[in-house]
């Protein structure tokens, strides 16, 4: 069972991925996510997770958004690879990034605590605020990012400040802090309804981290081969 991923090192500023890394494939993009960090600076905190849980989604599939055709609220879904579309779910914020080929994007699904010399304990002390449970007590560290909206919350990542914009190095990127994972979990997406390509598996999941992530592919009953599949990585992803 893993606990907070805890790194040491010379203090050091953050490197975000260049916008390049973002104008691929969506599932090859959605799979190469896992593993990196989001970093959200607030004040004088980097606030961090890292990705655990993804979901890919294409334009001529009827799961995605821009199935449904092109709106102004939904332009940062036809723009180029690497821009941030976020929208509302379930009345709480959601955040994907575009990319390669116009409305084809990734959803950050979940993620996990990241404590290291860029955020520190206090870092993680403030995501618990921003992320209580119903009652208004701490969430168990493992379960504060279990969501895309939990994500969010626990980041202080808001639709009207972050939707259609590009990552501002200064404030908010995607780290490639190593190590990748070594087996990623396929499987179906989550909420979509019937008839909607709901069996398609674009829902890639660190397979470490499974039993944290929104559902667990790995639960009691699930059938590998039919329910899912285990994805082993190449030695070169791992580097």
């Amino acid at each position: 069972m893993p606990n907070l991923t805890v790194r040491n090192s010379t203090e050091r500023l953050p490197l975000g991925l260049a916008d390049a890394f973002f104008d691929r494939d969506a599932q090859v993009l959605a799979q190469d996510l896992l593993g990196k960090v989001i970093r959200h600076r607030v004040g004088d905190l980097w606030l961090s997770a890292r990705i655990i849980e993804t979901e890919a989604y294409y334009c001529a599939e009827k799961g995605s958004h821009a199935s449904l055709g092109y709106t102004e609220k939904r332009k940062a879904l036809f723009l180029d690879g690497g821009h941030i579309y976020m929208y509302y779910a379930r009345g709480g914020d959601s955040l994907n990034f575009s990319a390669q080929g116009p409305g084809n994007a990734v959803l950050i699904k979940s993620a996990y605590p990241w404590v290291d010399e860029i955020s520190g304990p206090a870092s993680l002390a403030q995501m618990l605020l921003n992320n209580p449970d119903a009652q208004g007590r701490p969430r168990p560290s493992q379960k504060l990012c279990a969501g895309q909206t939990l994500l969010c919350k626990a980041l202080g990542l808001k639709v009207p400040v972050w939707d259609a914009k590009r990552f501002d190095h200064e404030v908010l990127l995607v780290e490639d802090t190593g190590p990748a994972p070594t087996h990623i979990i396929q499987t179906t997406r989550l909420g979509i309804p019937h008839g909607r390509d709901e069996h398609l598996m674009y829902r890639f999941v660190d397979a470490t981290y499974a039993q944290w992530c929104t559902r667990n592919p790995l639960r009691r009953g699930q059938v590998e081969g039919q329910d899912y599949f285990v994805l082993p990585r190449l030695e070169a992803d791992l580097k």
